[in-house]
């Protein structure tokens, strides 16, 4: 039985005269926490907003079973987009906003928004324009977590926030609305943060799929060896994807098994997502082999 909740196949995407998204297919189960990585103009915001019927293009995308586009207004009902997640109408109260979302959306929970709203400092009388940017965030987030939905996407959700309220964010993300059965996908370029939360990530770089995969396969897959200074040489010409500084020296990643005498060479380490990011997705502002 298929489980899927996003399902793509050879789809491609246009910005204008621009080819945002070229030829991807990919899927992304029931119970998943994805993040969605690249750099700036790889594509990612206008696959989010394919995905919820906001544009559309060649190929085939399905949505909870559903085509985005013709099917927009059902499929909005078990589908929660947040293109900015610290807009709100500056004008109002919090317990309006809980009023005014019970009257617009038929799967939202008056009673779990106000729950929720007590893991945080944000009142029920506070108005939206007298709250910092971070507690924004939360009200907007407990207002989303409140809909009884199957799939959130959020695109760049902690963009200007500081580190506190990043992590108070994606605490509330994973501990109240991730069950098992929904799925999220998060578009950020904070990889180094979502490492700890995704358990798939999906890389655009350019417009093509660079990689999607699993956490627990990347450690299968790649393999990152630390070494010293004098082997440097025999590890670039084994061809790694990177080489780049650690700690206490250098490392090389490759995409699978080295040769046995290659890893001779070296020691084993992991492969941070950063580390992967950059070698699959290299901007030249972004090389950090310097040898």
């Amino acid at each position: 039985m298929n489980d899927a909740l996003v399902e793509a196949r050879q789809l491609t995407l246009r910005y204008g005269s621009k080819v945002a998204v070229d030829d991807v297919s990919f899927s992304i189960p029931k119970g998943r926490v994805v993040g969605l990585l690249g750099h700036n103009g790889a594509g990612k915001t206008t696959l989010m907003k394919a995905m919820v019927g906001l544009c559309g293009g060649a190929g085939s995308l399905q949505v909870l079973g559903m085509d985005p586009r013709r099917q927009r207004v059902p499929l909005l009902q078990h589908v929660c987009y947040i293109p900015d997640v610290a807009v709100l109408p500056r004008w109002a109260r919090v317990g309006e906003l809980i009023t005014l979302m019970s009257g617009l959306h038929p799967a939202f929970s008056a009673e779990r928004a106000r729950t929720l709203l007590k893991r945080t400092s944000v009142r029920l009388s506070d108005k939206v324009k007298t709250l910092s940017k971070g507690m924004v965030v939360q009200a907007h987030l407990a207002l989303v977590a409140a809909i009884d939905a199957r799939l959130m996407i959020l695109d760049e959700p902690t963009l200007g926030l500081d580190v506190i309220s990043r992590k108070a964010f994606y605490e509330m993300l994973i501990d109240e609305w991730c069950d098992g059965e929904r799925s999220v996908v998060i578009s950020t370029h904070q990889v180094e943060e979502i490492e700890t939360l995704v358990s798939d990530v999906m890389m655009l770089n350019e417009g093509r799929l660079a990689l999607s995969i699993s956490l627990e396969d990347i450690d299968k897959r790649f393999v990152a060896l630390g070494h010293d200074a004098t082997v440097a040489a025999d590890m670039a010409a084994a061809h790694p994807l990177l080489r780049y500084r650690v700690q206490g020296g250098s490392a090389a990643l490759f995409d699978g098994e080295p040769p046995a005498s290659v890893q001779a060479l070296g020691r084993r380490i992991r492969p941070s997502l950063v580390d992967l990011f950059i070698a699959l997705t290299r901007a030249p502002e972004a090389e950090r082999t310097q040898f």
